[in-house]
């Protein structure tokens, strides 16, 4: 499974971007999104989804 942002929640501050060891966060729209292709839910590489801990807005990053 993969992680998604909700549009209307974030607040593109960018924090999440260089955090994702996959590189799976990418600019969109004046945002950001999360790529499911990619994104591992830091499986492997972290106990905890690096996007989650640094996202300052609730239920932002969600669950694909």
């Amino acid at each position: 499974m993969a992680y998604a942002i909700v549009r209307d929640i974030c607040t593109a501050c960018g924090d999440c971007e260089p955090v994702c060891p996959t590189k799976s966060i990418k600019p969109f729209k004046g945002v950001y999104m999360i790529e499911a292709e990619s994104c591992t839910e830091c499986e492997g590489d972290h106990d905890t989804p690096q996007c989650l801990d640094v996202c300052m807005e609730d239920d932002c990053i969600v669950p694909a």
